[in-house]
């Protein structure tokens, strides 16, 4: 009798700002398994976020055998990497070891840096990981000597990763994280050579360029890991257009995750930006580079945290639309969700968040449900921005994922505030979805992604119920409230 091989699953590792998760998913491209730990960023003084490497890599490990234990021997095929990008890490290249916290792609202690950066001509926003870098360097290594001589590795947060995974046999980043990094020339679509000799960062020191999936290297077996094949790396919003199957040009969607990203698929051609948004690389497949336009409302489900940990209305960020949904409006209330500055279109790292339009009849539901739909505003600012940029036809719907896309109060805002339909799909860990269904095209579980058409799988649409008058009233109002987040400090 013929021995039926098992069937193969693919671990899809997302390592966000919030929290780590691990995903099986098999070759249906439907989850078996999932596993999550919250790993918070410190936040040390205002504009100041990092992570703790080893907090992050013992978590990792954690929701690896975590969902491992789930499944029989010998079916894992290949493993895929996504990960929050610009965030910046140096760390001892014998052992892999941390040399310094990493920099948070949130943190803003080189917003002066930057400045006189683009004064030199130089393009380098704070929320990029190349001036992080040369702040960690600085410190670390201030005269290189031991970057130059190999004892002191650098990257993203993606190259750490890869590095401690495999024991150190790769030091590489795929493209779609080396476009968000603030070293890399879109012309040359290899690192700038002027951005990394104005901030003296070795170019040997960077690692290699690779596409987003392709077999790199097997696991660390001699650390406890599966000795299955590193198959692919990609940004965490880039890994959430993949597993939403935002395959073609013009295409949207936006994750809900400590920020609101939105992601629009601009094909071949590298679409600049006038308002705010950012020309990136999707993925490069084959050495073949695919473009998005990338814009931000850099903080939402972090909101909610803040709900929690800063006011004490929350017990649980999940318990939001439940708390939303006692009161059939915010009864005048809003929010300007800019606790970490405003991204797209007004770049303004300095703004802060507000609350207004408060009364004695005021309750927690009301606030909560305001700062909802607050996020639901900004993340049409961000959307018409990125349409204003855009040479190809308006989507004809906006697919969402990430944690606070459960909440059904939020997803109807949305809906309402763009006027357009909203898909909530069956599977929110689109990062991890992404990095798994690239992971499986490197190593042979799907041929192409037409065999990934019918995984995706539509939960509930959310339809608008205002009309474009009352729509364009309310984002009017919510839009003159914006000001006072952007008002300086009295001296």
């Amino acid at each position: 009798m013929a021995i039926v091989p098992a069937s193969p699953v693919v671990l899809a590792l997302d390592v966000g700002t919030s929290g780590v998760r691990a995903l099986l998913v098999d070759e249906a491209g439907v989850p078996v398994a999932r596993a999550y730990r919250e790993t918070l960023p410190r936040c040390p003084a205002p504009g100041l976020v990092e992570h703790d490497l080893g907090t992050l890599d013992q978590a990792l490990r954690e929701v690896i055998g975590a969902v491992l234990s789930e499944i029989a021997p010998g079916r894992l095929r290949a493993v895929g990497l996504s990960a929050q990008r610009a965030t910046a890490a140096v760390w001892h290249a014998r052992t892999g070891a941390p040399a310094a916290p990493a920099l948070s792609w949130q943190d803003m202690r080189t917003t002066e840096r930057c400045a006189a950066l683009m004064s030199e001509g130089l393009y380098v926003s704070p929320l990029m990981a190349a001036s992080k870098l040369e702040w960690l360097l600085d410190r670390l290594d201030p005269q290189r000597q031991a970057v130059r001589a190999g004892e002191l590795a650098c990257g993203t947060l993606d190259t750490w990763l890869a590095y401690r995974l495999t024991g150190g046999r790769v030091h590489v980043t795929d493209a779609s994280q080396a476009s968000c990094s603030g070293l890399w020339d879109f012309v040359r679509r290899d690192w700038s050579p002027s951005v990394t000799a104005a901030l003296r960062i070795p170019q040997e020191a960077l690692p290699r360029i690779v596409d987003s999936h392709g077999v790199l290297a097997p696991l660390d077996g001699a650390g406890g890991l599966p000795a299955v094949p590193l198959a692919a790396l990609i940004g965490d919003q880039q890994g959430a257009m993949m597993g939403q199957l935002r395959l073609a040009p013009g295409e949207v969607k936006v994750s809900y995750g400590t920020a609101a990203m939105l992601d629009m698929n601009s094909g071949d051609d590298l679409v600049l930006s006038t308002r705010g948004g950012y020309p990136l690389v999707l993925w490069r497949r084959g050495g073949v580079l695919t473009y998005c336009l990338e814009g931000s409302a850099i903080t939402a489900g972090a909101a909610l945290v803040w709900l929690r940990d800063g006011l004490g209305i929350l017990s649980d960020p999940a318990d939001a639309d439940t708390i939303a949904s006692a009161v059939p409006d915010s009864g005048g209330t809003w929010v300007i969700p800019a606790f970490q500055g405003l991204g797209t279109p007004y770049l303004d790292p300095t703004a802060r968040a507000v609350l207004g339009g408060l009364s004695r009849a005021t309750t927690r539901a009301h606030v909560v449900r305001a700062l909802l739909e607050g996020i639901a505003w900004r993340c049409r600012e961000v959307y018409e921005a990125l349409r204003s940029d855009s040479p190809h036809p308006e989507p004809r719907t906006l697919r969402v994922d990430g944690g606070l896309a459960r909440s059904d109060v939020l997803l109807q805002a949305q809906a309402d505030a763009l006027g357009i339909p909203v898909e909530r799909p069956a599977v929110l860990e689109a990062s991890a979805l992404g990095a798994a269904y690239l992971a499986g095209l490197a190593t042979g579980v799907w041929g192409t992604t037409d065999d990934l058409v019918g995984a995706w799988r539509c939960e509930r649409v959310f339809e608008p119920r205002l009309d474009a008058g009352e729509r364009d009233a309310r984002f009017a109002c919510w839009q003159a409230h914006v000001s006072a987040a952007r008002r300086p400090e009295p001296p």
